[in-house]
């Protein structure tokens, strides 16, 4: 029991901190021996056509915001076009679109009375882009000015087929803990990523901003669960980087309650299951090598292994403490015990509507590894299609680019 007990505590160990420590080892060698990575300068000449891609279900609450974000964008007018997707939509957003076309040349529709589903209607959309570039961004979100600048400058390496950007949560300071709470964990996030890139790749996009090379698009399954998720790694798979961008940046509002936060990681922990069973190649590391370190340890074992090792690890210390009763397993029970307890409080202070800043960490780090669980479940019921409600968000962001008064941004990433 003791053998088993330190091998799952290192597996959870190394997928949150071990991981990280190694590869920053890795690319510090990596610069000593003169062999780093530099991003291109953002003062490049090289701009070329974009098309900004937005899908916009029934989006009518924002779109405004979004047209008025999108057209303010610091990128040639000439060379940015607008897709706006609204396929289905039924509160009006389609008639407002082609209202404004007459004002703004550079902006199309993609409407029709069928709801076929985020994915499809991407594949579809794809199929009208003439841009050698395309940039997907939520319609509930609002884009630095700079971030198309930002992200096209990468694109100059042939070697790179596509840009994540950066996710980031507006909170207020009284907001509830799933959206305060994920802050560290948020920051973190987004130093890995910018590991990952000088290694080799980044292991997963977020869909609020993602750019790629139109040329290497190819349709996704009907029923993905994590597109975004999906695009990505396939390119990485077919031999190409996608490196991460963290000047290009979407910000959003966190989801209006936990539940609705509980709502969106368990469709994306489901997501994540789907997506290593239609990614098994890449665990091949003869053939991909790095990228197969870094799928890996950075993604598979967040949601394949780590949650499921946390709850044995448990259950073991409690029966080792028994059966050994040495001062040391009972201190280390004691010690996970109290972490769960004072997640548990988190939780129940939570729904009173009481925050703790204290108990943020341990809440989230437990939420997000149920979620994890709950996701599984989700995904072996089956039944999956390309057609979900979105999370339910908190008030809307203010008609500007910079966060509003009491607002904090808080870094998010693909979990």
């Amino acid at each position: 029991m003791k053998v088993a007990f330190w091998i799952i505590a290192f597996l959870a160990v190394y997928t949150y901190l071990g991981y990280g420590l190694l590869v920053w080892a890795l690319v510090k060698i990596r610069h000593r021996l003169g062999k780093g990575r530099t991003a291109p300068n953002w003062r490049t000449t090289y701009l070329p056509e974009v098309t900004l891609v937005v899908p916009a279900y029934n989006e009518m609450s924002c779109l405004a915001d979004k047209l008025a974000n999108s057209l303010s964008l610091d990128y040639p007018a000439d060379k940015l076009h607008l897709l706006f997707v609204a396929e289905g939509s039924t509160d009006g957003s389609i008639e407002y679109l082609k209202a404004q076309q007459e004002k703004y040349p550079n902006l199309a529709i993609m409407g029709g009375n069928e709801r076929l589903g985020k994915i499809e209607a991407m594949n579809q959309a794809m199929k009208k882009i003439q841009t050698p570039l395309v940039i997907y961004s939520d319609a509930n979100t609002i884009l630095n000015r700079e971030a198309i600048r930002n992200t096209v400058r990468h694109f100059q390496d042939p070697e790179v087929a596509a840009v994540a950007g950066e996710k980031r949560i507006l909170t207020e300071s009284n907001e509830a803990a799933a959206g305060a709470g994920e802050g560290l964990y948020w920051k973190y996030e987004s130093f890995l990523k910018r590991l990952d890139t000088e290694l080799h790749t980044v292991v997963g996009a977020a869909g609020e901003f993602f750019a790629m090379r139109t040329a290497l698009y190819e349709s996704v399954e009907y029923d993905t669960l994590l597109d975004d998720f999906m695009i990505s790694l396939r390119l990485a798979g077919r031999g190409y980087r996608v490196v991460y961008e963290p000047e290009a940046y979407a910000m959003e509002r966190p989801s209006f309650s936990v539940m609705e936060e509980q709502k969106r990681k368990v469709r994306i922990a489901a997501g994540g299951f789907q997506s290593i069973v239609r990614l098994t190649d890449l665990l091949n590391p003869f053939k991909h090598g790095w990228l197969t370190f870094q799928y890996v340890s950075h993604r598979a074992m967040r949601w394949a292994v780590t949650p499921f090792c946390l709850p044995i690890l448990v259950v073991l210390n409690a029966l080792i403490a028994v059966v050994d009763g040495g001062w040391f397993w009972w201190l280390l029970l004691v010690g996970q015990l109290g972490f769960y307890g004072a997640a548990y409080a988190g939780y129940r202070l939570e729904s009173r509507q009481i925050r703790r800043k204290a108990l943020f960490v341990p809440f989230y780090f437990t939420f997000m590894n149920v979620c994890v669980l709950l996701g599984y479940q989700r995904y072996r019921r089956g039944g999956h299609n390309g057609i979900w409600e979105k999370a339910k968000r908190a008030d809307n962001l203010p008609n500007a680019s910079q966060a509003g008064p009491g607002q904090t941004p808080v870094l998010e990433s693909v979990p």
